[in-house]
Order: C-alpha cells, then structure tokens, then sequence
C-alpha cells in the first residue's frame, strides 16, 4: 500500500495529456465544499429534540454554527501542517488520508446526534472532519499550478472552484435526505384544545397521564417547520429531523468519491513544461511582480509579504464566512416575516445553493482574470466593491421592514451573491498571488501556512455574527416587551414578565411570538438584526485593502540560491 501511495508512484510519463488532472481536483474539493452548506444543518439541529420547533434542551444556533467553526479552524491548522508532508510524499496519499478523515468524521458526527452529545459533533465533524478538509484542500492546488506555470491563476481557480460549488451539490443533497428521514413528531391538537402548564420556563402538558414536555407551534412558526404540518401543540423526544442519518449517508458517499479520485491523481516530472510555452521576460514579470526565484517555507515567514497576504485572506474570509454559517437562517429572518408567501424554507435552501454556484464562478472568474489584471489590482476590487456592498446591507433590511417589496429581496439576492463571486476569488486567486512572490517550488507548503487564516477567520467570522445577532436580538425583545400589555403576555405565555429571562432562554418566548401579540402597526425588527454585523466587516475589508496596498517584490536576500535550490 505504501508503494502504491508514493509520490513516485505518479509521476507523468511523457506526453500525458495535463488536463486528466483538473476533474480529481474538482471531485476532492466538491465533496469537501460540502462544507459551505453547513446553514442547511441548521434549522434540523437546533430542534434534534423538539423536531418541529427548538425545545429547551435543543442545542442553540450559536453552539450549532460553532461546529462549522471548529471545522474551519482545523482546515487551517492541518493545512498549515500538511503543506511540508504534500511537498514529500506527493497529493495521492494526502488525499487519501483527507477521504478518510472527511468521510469518517462525518460519521462520527451522525453518532454524536443520535445520542445527542454535542461534544462528539465537534469531534467528528469538527476536528476529524475539519482535518480532512484541510489536507483535501492543499492536495491539488500545488500540482495545478506546476501543471499550468502559463496560467497560474486560472489553475489554482481550477483547483479550488469544486469547494466553492461544493454546496451547490452538497445542499440539495442535504435538503433530499433530511426530508427522505424526516419523521413527525406526536401531535396533541390545537393549543386551545390542549391543557398546558409552566413550569421553570417549560410548557408541559399531560399525554398518558403523565405531563409531557411540549413544544407549541403558532402561526408564525408554520414557515420554519422542516416538512409542512399544523399549528399547536407536540410532544418533545418523538419524531426525528433525519439529520443523523444524512450525515451517514453522506459520510460514506464522501469517503467513496474522493478515494476514487485520490487515485487519479498525477504530477509532472521536474524538467516538464508546456510544449511551447517559455516563461515571461522580465519587464513583464516585474510588472505584474512575478519572480523567477524560489523562497523556502521557513524563509518566507520572515517577509512582511507573507503577513500582508495574510490579513489580505483572513479578512475577506471573515467578512464572508459568517455569513455563510448562517445563510439560510438568515434570509428567513430578514424577509420570512415581511415577504412569508416569498421566502419560506425552500427559497432559502435555493439562496444557498446560488451562494454556492456564485462562489465557484467566482474562483474560476476572478481567478482567471487574475493572470491579466495582476493579482493586487484584483484584491483592489474586492475590497472596494464589497465595502459598498455591505455597507448598503442594512439600509436594504431597513426599507424591507418598513415597505416590504420584492425589490429589496433582489437587491440583497443580487448584492450578497456579487459579494460571494469575490469571496471565492479571494481563495482562488491567493496561491498564484504567493507563486508570484515566492516561485512555484514550495508554493503547496507556503499556501498551506497562510491558510492558518482561514482558521482565525473561521473563529472571527461566525463569533461576530452569532455575538451581534444575540445582542440585536434581545434588544428587539426588550422593545418589544415594553409595548405588549403585560396581561396578554401572560395569557399566551403562562408567566408574567418578571420571568421573561427564563421564558427567553427556555426558547419559550421568541421574537416571532411577540409579534404574534404585538400591538397592531408594531414594526417587526427581526430583519435588522443582521445590521450591526454588516458594518463590522465592511469595516474589515477596509483593513484589508490597506494590507493589499503595501504589498510589494519580495527582497532577492530571501530567494534560494541556486547551488541550493538544486540540491
């Protein structure tokens, strides 16, 4: 088996056709981009007990987004330790490694919500997982661009467009099997039909003689159901959202398809180039800072290059990533309320698969016009473009709220998708970005230490969405309460006011059931909880254009020799 894995094993003979390369690339990174189709977990894990509505021992949506945060950091921290192996022992057995751990972890995760165990989540899919996902993403971007030096950037947009589309094939398939496993709760009747108490914060009601813990579905509540079903009252711990057993499903699926393509894998020998095709003179090259020398992996993390680039992709990740932790939760809370027969559940699923299809056009776009504009004149657009865009988020929330029109939902579809074709470009256009300052020798190791990044900024990203929407969030409730008579707070709510910090965290009392007893003319604020956050990270983006801005040739003091080089 070692034979088989060895980087010797796959060296090219002469006149192997290079483009047989790019599809194993696509198929690791389509099924490791899964990822990005982490918010469609999220209605059906945030009410694993509840099913039909979050119970109070339901995990909440912060402890839930974490996971895809784990997840990101161990992509970083294991690519940053992989690039030196890849280097080594060749993109095949890195690969297969990666399928192992991807596919395992997610199995893994499946147990940890059978049992309900949080913590076995964060384990398999998280750090297991997150793991894979790493090594499968720096396995095939090293081997692109040795395999295109004529187009740098159009190959690493090659390599790395599949993780981009990967919730393009990855959220239908999730919405598919959550629905195939999906099971109904027991259902009791209406809630005028159904005697029900509170205590401690809990709705309880008595099946069988004994008093059952309740979960009370309202009007308001219906668009968020996984599958259609009545308004009123269902028993707790009965029915299943079928999340289990998709990540089953898609755990060995994962495993399958990216061994097969682990094994399709091949590189060039280290004299080949494309027939034809001779390097750019220098003039060329300085324009558009292109070198011709090599820098180590030790030594390049002594250029200020290196630490510019990185603030470069740790804040344009982190003004994107967060968002996409929480997309499909998010367009239903900012248009659910005020365009319901519009965005229900399978709108937003819809919204995240075009997250996905605009983030891998992105890669490939940006990443290829990357070779003809520069790689910092593309950074430039970036961050320019996506300042304005978020910036004009809120009032777009704002105007939905007050006038709701379908105007506002094509504004914020057009905007939030134009701002994830450049999210994607920031990932596709990075490693030819780092092959134009440091040479193509160690590219795969140095790229792998940058991507240590992604992990800070899969910690920043989803901390200061889920933060911030907590606080805008209980702002809300607190305006909200001050202008709800308080009798009618405790008719529907079977406690008074004085307890509306155990009924908020008890998941009991929500914003869309205040509203429901709300005085009439009563502005719904759930769709500007979202606000505070889009000014962060255009705030980010500004950081980032300046770090853009310094980035200049790295100093010849850095570049191999070439008695070392060859040796």
């Amino acid at each position: 088996m070692a034979g088989l894995l060895s980087k010797q094993r796959i060296v090219a003979k002469p006149g192997f056709n290079r483009w047989w390369v790019p599809p194993a690339s696509i198929a690791i990174h389509l099924c490791i981009g899964s990822v990005y189709a982490w918010s469609i977990y999220n209605p059906a894990l945030v009410k694993t007990l509840g099913v039909v509505a979050s119970a109070p021992d339901d995990w909440s949506l912060r402890a839930v987004v974490w996971i895809f945060t784990v997840a990101i950091v161990f992509l970083g921290l294991s690519a940053a330790f992989a690039g030196r192996w890849l280097e080594r022992v060749g993109p095949r057995k890195v690969g297969v490694v990666s399928a192992a751990c991807w596919g395992g972890g997610t199995i893994v995760g499946a147990i940890g919500i059978l049992n309900h165990q949080l913590w076995l989540l964060y384990l398999g899919y998280g750090v297991i997982g997150g793991c894979g996902l790493g090594l499968g993403y720096v396995s095939p971007v090293s081997t692109l661009i040795r395999w295109f030096p004529d187009r740098r950037g159009m190959a690493a947009g090659m390599a790395i467009m599949g993780f981009g589309g990967g919730a393009m094939i990855g959220a239908p398939l999730k919405e598919y099997f959550i629905r195939h496993f999906y099971q109904p709760p027991d259902y009791l009747g209406a809630v005028d039909q159904v005697p029900l108490v509170t205590e401690a914060g809990r709705r309880l009601a008595d099946v069988g003689g004994q008093l059952r813990e309740v979960v009370i579905v309202g009007a308001s509540d219906v668009a968020q159901m996984i599958a259609p079903g009545p308004e009123g009252v269902y028993v707790v711990g009965t029915g299943s959202v079928g999340a289990a057993q998709t990540f089953f499903a898609l755990g060995l699926l994962y495993f399958a398809v990216m061994l097969i393509a682990s094994f399709s894998y091949r590189i060039p020998a280290p004299d080949w180039k494309p027939s034809g095709w001779q390097p750019p003179d220098a003039a060329h090259a300085a324009k558009k800072m292109i070198t011709h020398a090599d820098v180590d992996i030790d030594r390049a993390l002594r250029t200020p290059q290196f630490y510019q680039l990185w603030i470069v992709l740790c804040f344009n990740v982190t003004a994107g990533i967060g968002v996409l932790g929480v997309a499909k939760t998010m367009m239903t809370e900012i248009f659910g309320t005020t365009l319901p027969t519009i965005v229900d559940g399978a709108f937003a699923a819809t919204y995240v698969v075009m997250i996905s299809v605009f983030n891998m056009i992105g890669r490939f776009g940006w990443a290829s016009g990357s070779d003809y504009i520069g790689r910092r004149g593309t950074y430039f657009i970036f961050f320019v473009l996506g300042i304005a865009l978020y910036c004009s988020i809120p009032y777009c929330a704002e105007q939905v709220s007050v006038h709701p029109s379908v105007l506002w939902l094509v504004y914020f579809y057009a905007a939030t998708l134009i701002i994830f074709t450049m999210y994607g470009g920031g990932f596709a256009t990075i490693p030819a970005y780092l092959a134009d300052l440091f040479g193509t020798r160690y590219v795969g190791g140095i790229h792998g230490r940058l991507l240590t990044a992604w992990s800070t900024a899969g910690v920043l990203g989803p901390l200061a969405i889920t933060s911030l929407r907590e606080q805008s969030i209980d702002r809300a409730i607190a305006d909200l309460v001050a202008v709800i008579d308080p009798a009618r707070f405790r008719q529907s709510f079977g406690a008074g006011l004085d307890q509306l910090g155990v009924l908020v965290e008890q998941k009991t009392v929500t914003l869309a059931k205040l509203m429901a007893i709300a005085p009439e003319g009563t502005v719904d604020p759930t769709s500007g909880i979202y606000n505070t956050t889009m000014y962060l990270m255009a705030a980010l983006l500004f950081v980032a254009l300046i770090s853009n801005a310094l980035v200049r040739p790295v100093d010849p003091r850095h570049h191999l020799r070439e008695d070392s080089a060859s040796t």
